[in-house]
């Protein structure tokens, strides 16, 4: 976090135990974590390393066990009811029976925003993610790629501030991801949002983000944090840079090293 700009996402010696049937399970514990206005932040680590429960938590929706979380300088709780955030899922989960119009609209309708509103924030937000042309498209008719541009269209429909994203593109073919990376670059520098974004590739987190956290073996642990010295722009082909792969040599490090954590 650069400036004297206030925290968007603010934890300290957070920690989150689950109680299941067969005894507690802790799935975080003692993260310490600051992520400042407009910044891109990526959460790696492997699977079941609590990565998609941070980001849930950040949510609201898990609640944690110990210590503190701030978004926007509030609960968990009050920044979702202030609508202070959009979330997309790993899947795009949009409603098949709806176009994509109203799939779009469906938080404006929940917001009880006017139908003059509402069609303006719909246009903007389609016009954002290039389905302009596609509104009154159902889901079923669109590729897997451009039903996850209208997830994304969707959590953007609010206008906040802050973007989570779980994984949007693991379950896309490279070739699409590759596509959609691109364009959530460049929806992120036309909206100066602030992204945090679970993923489970190395590439993609360092293609996208402004910083790495790179997270241990369950119970999750911050056990790393990469500053991106890439530059804002970043076409495609930066991956084969020597910059490039030297930042992804370290997200493989710090990897290797969180597996020390286990007992």
């Amino acid at each position: 976090m650069t400036g004297t700009s206030p925290a968007v996402v603010s934890a300290s010696k957070l920690g989150l135990t689950f109680q299941t049937n067969d005894g507690p399970v802790q799935a975080l514990s003692n993260v310490d974590l600051t992520i400042g206005k407009g910044e891109f932040v990526s959460f790696i680590g492997p699977s079941g390393c609590g990565k998609t429960t941070l980001l849930r938590v950040i949510a609201d929706l898990e609640k944690p066990t110990s210590g503190s979380i701030a978004v926007n300088g509030m609960t968990p709780e009050q920044a979702r009811q202030s609508r202070a955030y959009g979330y997309v899922f790993q899947a795009a989960a949009l409603y098949p029976w709806r176009t994509i119009e109203r799939n779009v609209a469906l938080p404006l309708e929940i917001m009880g925003l006017s139908k003059t509103e509402q069609a303006a924030r719909i246009k903007r937000t389609l016009d954002l993610v290039n389905l302009s042309g596609f509104e009154q498209k159902y889901p079923w008719q669109l590729s897997g790629g451009m039903q996850q541009r209208a997830s994304i269209a969707r959590a953007l429909a609010f206008d906040a501030d802050l973007l989570l994203m779980d994984e949007p593109f693991g379950a896309l073919d490279e070739i699409v991801r590759d596509h959609l990376n691109e364009q959530l670059l460049e929806l992120w520098e036309r909206t100066n949002k602030t992204i945090c974004f679970v993923t489970h590739s190395i590439p993609e987190a360092v293609y996208l983000s402004t910083r790495i956290i790179v997270m241990s073996p369950r119970p999750g642990r911050v056990s790393d944090v990469i500053e991106s010295t890439l530059p804002k722009k970043r076409p495609l082909d930066i991956r084969e840079t020597s910059e490039f792969l030297a930042i992804a040599a370290r997200v493989r490090d710090g990897l290797r090293a969180g597996h020390s954590y286990e007992d």
